[in-house]
């Protein structure tokens, strides 16, 4: 079974979707989720939000209202209706109260036989969920809304390195118009700088929920691992709303692995010992940038990857699976950069490229950009640099017959100056050290 949420309410694939009923203007360019202001608003079923206010009753002696309403991320007064609820099936108690919504409660024997049966069945405790429909026509939204890169932002974003010009055109491309991106070439040329660089040029925060609930399964989103949330010092102040807490402002996502990368961690992943889901990922990159990085180095066959993000890549949805078997419709909105050592005949199928939005070889420098990218990185170290021992430097590449490298021209500097800190004297770049530096990076043997 299938369930789909692009064919929910309020939810779009493609096209200009409007607005979601609970996005709302906070000022001129900012929107936010506004708070339910009754509990079938929330888009979750009652029980779990029953379930949910019980289990944290549990954990402690007695609590207050208000208490349970900052962790539950609810308005207090969709927080008292639920303990109301709970007080007349006799799972808690009122201990009394201080004003309108603000109450005490302890929870009852009754109460704490059901709530042990309930931490059985999942151990989440936490932010009230929000539906898979309400995650995805917000996603949705957002996405089309966010604001895209100029040439002007990607050319400032990338200034750092010193590409080619199809580089750094092709690469603004791939992110003015939101396709995968495939980055290949030799080691140590700058293709996860560049993946780097490529997302701090797209900007902009996104909302996502703490928790996306379906049926009675919860799947954890929020992860402070992949997300940075906006202090509160940098969140627009517009005309006053109640922003509905369950939903947490973040910067746009990025994502990066490598090598360790597993199929596994492509779906979701559940915890016995939790009792609840884990979203994978890719999922968590949602909205801003997933880095596939050192493609074809992991464990799996680099086919086995690409045959899963086929279709996602085609069609912008992917498909998750509970333990039931039930697989989930969600969308994958998100820039995919996959980067690769190796040779792309050996990692990619012609099926999979053809799916890429643009191809980005990151050859070996020139001798001339080499020495740009040197002299440059000296400059930033304040160093001076004397061009017969940088052209005494290209020379001994030529003669080793050891190709350039873009890193290369920082790490030897860099352990040029270890060299010169180990000696007690003031940094410099003169033939011996270089020479020292030389053969402590490449390992070769001393002429």
């Amino acid at each position: 079974m299938t369930y789909n949420v692009l064919d929910a309410e309020g939810a779009s694939g493609h096209g200009q979707p409007v607005p979601p009923a609970r996005m709302v203007e906070t000022d001129e360019q900012s929107w936010a989720p506004k708070a339910p202001t009754e509990l079938r608003e929330t888009g979750v079923d009652v029980e779990v939000l029953l379930d949910l206010a019980l289990k944290l009753a549990y954990t402690v002696p007695r609590l207050t209202s208000q208490w349970a309403a900052e962790r539950l991320c609810l308005p207090l007064q969709l927080v008292a209706e639920l303990f109301e609820r709970l007080r007349a099936d006799q799972l808690v108690d009122m201990l009394g109260h201080s004003g309108p919504f603000k109450s005490r409660f302890t929870i009852t024997d009754r109460g704490s036989q059901r709530a042990r049966r309930l931490f059985e069945i999942s151990g989440y405790l936490g932010p009230a969920p929000v539906s898979l429909e309400s995650y995805t026509s917000n996603l949705e939204w957002q996405f089309q809304h966010l604001p895209v890169p100029t040439q002007a932002q990607v050319e400032e974003a990338v200034a750092d390195l010193i590409l080619p010009e199809h580089v750094r055109q092709v690469s603004g491309l791939a992110m003015q118009a939101r396709r995968s991106l495939f980055l290949f070439g030799p080691p140590g040329n700058g293709k996860t700088a560049l993946g780097h660089l490529l997302h701090d040029a797209a900007g902009g925060d996104f909302w996502i929920p703490h928790c996306l609930v379906v049926g009675q399964s919860m799947i954890r989103v929020f992860d402070r691992e992949c997300h940075q949330p906006v202090t509160e010092e940098s969140t627009p102040r517009g005309r006053r709303i109640q922003l509905d807490r369950r939903w947490v402002r973040i910067r746009r996502p990025f994502v990066v692995v490598g090598g360790e990368l597993t199929m596994d961690a492509l779906d979701l992943a559940f915890s016995p010992q939790l009792g609840y889901y884990e979203a994978p990922l890719h999922f968590k990159a949602n909205g801003g940038t997933f880095l596939l990085d050192d493609f074809g180095c992991q464990r799996i066959r680099p086919e086995t990857i690409l045959n899963r993000w086929i279709h996602p890549l085609e069609r912008g949805i992917d498909f998750l699976t509970l333990q039931t078997g039930q697989q989930l419709e969600v969308p994958f909105r998100q820039m995919l950069v996959v980067s690769t050592n190796l040779d792309v005949n050996n990692v990619m199928t012609p099926a999979f490229l053809r799916r890429m939005g643009y191809r980005v070889h990151m050859a070996d420098p020139s001798p001339q950009r080499y020495q740009e990218i040197f002299c440059r990185y000296a400059a930033g170290c304040g160093i001076e640099v004397v061009p017969e021992v940088l052209e005494g430097l290209i020379e001994r590449y030529r003669r080793e017959q050891r190709p350039m490298h873009c890193c290369e021209p920082r790490d030897l500097i860099e352990r040029a100056r270890d060299i010169c800190k180990y000696r007690h004297q003031p940094l410099t770049l003169d033939e011996p050290t270089l020479n020292l530096a030389w053969h402590g990076y490449f390992g070769s043997d001393a002429e």
